[in-house]
């Protein structure tokens, strides 16, 4: 692997529990830590990273699945953990955070550009039902990176960068159909399915259909829900939007559903849409508790 490729990839992707690496086969970051600092570990030991190789740790909402383990991440192994003065505030209220965070604590201001280690980092709102909800776009070695999840209902400044990323990991959690038959009470469909919820995936590929641009290459969906979506499903209805505006996937773009939990294979992003999977030794991660998917 190149020293100065762009790489990513997914620990976990779900309710429960999220994290992402992007950066290079040196150093890069964490967007979230919502599955077990040992399980972190294990994926970028695989990588032949270390925490030494970290240089923070991006946080989008203070939900459980999305900081589980922040407080061992930023107090014991004392990576910064980087956000806005309202997440922190609901990352210090939140039941599961075991321990204040206080060395490892960095705030932003949301919507002003900021660097960290030749990482130009923006970010913008997303409408979810937390004490903030961020997105974020990360320029770095020529590639615009952004990332989208759990999505309530898309805005204008998410429309935007969308017609000037990259590489793109944006949620499709649930088929609409399979969440309304299903086993779930009317109030979590209700709350799942309002402007504050998650994006559906009829949603997702109708957001990537309007705001598609020639040099868009690569698309993760992240965040799909056990019991309310599949990821061939997920695949086909996103891939069917695309369709209709004449896009082959595979050709004019590669797509792939992210696990739940397990580590994906680690892609390598750069201006050629992605044809094949560059990986290390795909365990999965250890047994993590299911949370409801209100998370």
């Amino acid at each position: 692997m190149e020293k100065l490729s762009l790489i990513f990839r997914c620990f976990a992707s779900g309710s429960s529990g999220n994290c992402y690496y992007l950066g290079t086969a040196q150093r890069g970051i964490l967007i979230d830590a919502g599955i077990s600092a040992r399980s972190i570990q294990r994926g970028l030991m695989d990588m032949g990273l270390n925490w030494s190789n970290i240089m923070g740790v991006l946080v989008t909402h203070d939900h459980a699945d999305h900081i589980r383990a922040v407080d061992t991440i930023g107090e014991k192994v004392h990576v910064p953990i980087y956000s806005t003065r309202e997440i922190h505030e609901g990352i210090d209220a939140n039941y599961g955070v075991k321990e204040k965070l206080r060395g490892s604590r960095r705030y932003f201001i949301k919507e002003q550009s900021w660097e960290l280690f030749g990482m130009r980092i923006n970010t913008f709102s997303i409408s979810h039902d937390s004490t903030d909800c961020l997105g974020y776009v990360i320029d770095y070695l020529g590639q615009r990176f952004l990332i989208a999840t759990d999505c309530g209902e898309p805005n204008d400044l998410l429309r935007e960068y969308l017609k000037t990323a990259n590489h793109i990991v944006i949620e499709a959690n649930h088929d609409e159909q399979k969440l309304l038959n299903g086993a779930y009470p009317t109030y979590l469909k209700q709350r799942i399915l309002s402007p504050f919820g998650h994006q559906s995936n009829h949603t997702c590929g109708k957001l990537l259909q309007e705001n598609y641009h020639p040099g868009m290459r690569n698309i993760f969906l992240c965040h799909l829900s056990r019991e309310n979506n599949d990821p061939q499903i997920a695949f086909d209805t996103v891939t069917s939007y695309l369709e209709e505006i004449g896009l082959e996937v595979g050709k004019d773009y590669f797509l792939r559903t992210l696990d739940r939990t397990t580590p994906s294979p680690i892609y390598i992003l750069n201006d050629q849409v992605l044809t094949m999977e560059t990986t290390h030794n795909e365990s999965e991660n250890e047994d993590e508790s299911e949370e409801e998917e209100n998370l």
